[in-house]
C-alpha cells in the first residue's frame, strides 16, 4: 500500500492565515441545504444540491456571457471566443447534472414533493437572465418576479438591452456587411424574428469563411451555445417526465407539456436557417 508523506513546506497552522474553507466560505455554502421534509427524506438533499449547483453554474454562465458580449461590442473577438467555448463546457456540466437527478424515482420524490410548496424552477431569476441575454425576450416574464424589486430591476435592464445576438449583428454591420437597418434598430424588448436579409448576410459569411473568418467563428460559437441550451432543456424535460410523468408542475404549469414547448425554441433563427440556403 502506497503512503504519501506530508512535505515540510506544507502549512499546518491556519489560525492566522486564510484557509481553503475561509476562501470558499464553505461554512455558508455547506449550511445552505435545509431539507424541509419531516422526517427528513433521504433524497431531498440530492434534489436541493442539484438545483443549488445548477444555480451556481448559471451564475457563471451569466458572468461569462456578459463578458463575451462586452468583447464583441468592442470588436475584440479573441477573448470572446475563449469565453464562449468555456460557456459550452459549463453547459455540458449542467446537462450531465440531470442524469444524477434522474436516479431519483417517482416513489422517492413523492415523499417530499409537497414540501416544495409553489416553488418551481420556472421562477429562477438567473434562468430568466440567461434567456434574456441570449435573446428570448418577453416583458411578461418580468412580472413573475415583481415580489423581488432587485430581480425586477436587473431583468428590466436586460430586457431593454441588446442580447448577445444583437451584439453579433451589430458587429457584422460594423464590418461592412449589409445587416438590414430595421433589424439593427428594432425594439429590443421583444425576441428577434427571422429576417431574410440576415440570412443573406450569413450566407455571404458561410460561403467565404476565409474572408469572414472571425464572423464565421463567432457564428459557430453561438450555434454551440444554443445547441447545448436546447440539449439542457431536453434533458430537463425527460428528467421531469421520468420522475413525475404528466402531473401539474409545483409552480402551476402543465409540467411536461409546458417544458416541451421550449425545447425547439431558437435564439438565433437565421444561424440555423442559413444552412438550408448553402
Amino acid at each position: 500500500m502506497s503512503y504519501r508523506k506530508m512535505e515540510e513546506g506544507m502549512v499546518k497552522d491556519l489560525s492566522k492565515t486564510m484557509s481553503y474553507s475561509d476562501y470558499l466560505d464553505l461554512d455558508t455554502l455547506l449550511s445552505a441545504q435545509k431539507p424541509l421534509s419531516k422526517p427528513e427524506h433521504h433524497d431531498e438533499l440530492l434534489f436541493i444540491i442539484i438545483h443549488q449547483t445548477m444555480e451556481l453554474w448559471m451564475k457563471l454562465v451569466i458572468h461569462e456571457l456578459i463578458a463575451a458580449q462586452a468583447h464583441i461590442d468592442a470588436d475584440n473577438l479573441e477573448p470572446a471566443f475563449k469565453i464562449m467555448s468555456r460557456v459550452k463546457h459549463i453547459q455540458t456540466q449542467m446537462i450531465d447534472q440531470w442524469r444524477v437527478l434522474a436516479t431519483m424515482t417517482p416513489s422517492e420524490y413523492t415523499e417530499f414533493r409537497d414540501f416544495l410548496g409553489r416553488s418551481s424552477g420556472f421562477q429562477s431569476v438567473q434562468y430568466r437572465k440567461i434567456e434574456f441575454l441570449l435573446g428570448n425576450k418577453d416583458a411578461a416574464m418580468v412580472g413573475y418576479h415583481k415580489h423581488d424589486p432587485v430581480a425586477t430591476e436587473e431583468l428590466t435592464a436586460l430586457l431593454n438591452g441588446w442580447s448577445i445576438y444583437d451584439s453579433f449583428l451589430h458587429y457584422l454591420a460594423r464590418k461592412g456587411l449589409p445587416v438590414p437597418a430595421e433589424v439593427l434598430n428594432r425594439d429590443f424588448t421583444v425576441h428577434h424574428q427571422s429576417h431574410p436579409g440576415v440570412i443573406e448576410v450569413l450566407k455571404t459569411i458561410y460561403e467565404d469563411p476565409e474572408t469572414w473568418w472571425d464572423a464565421y467563428n463567432l457564428a459557430e460559437k453561438l450555434v454551440d451555445i444554443e445547441e447545448s441550451f436546447s440539449m439542457w432543456r431536453f434533458r430537463h424535460l425527460k428528467t421531469v417526465q421520468r420522475i413525475i410523468g404528466f402531473k401539474t408542475g409545483t409552480g402551476g404549469s402543465s409540467g411536461v407539456p409546458f417544458l416541451r414547448k421550449m425545447v425547439d425554441h431558437s435564439f438565433f433563427p437565421e444561424l440555423w436557417q442559413v444552412r438550408t440556403h448553402l
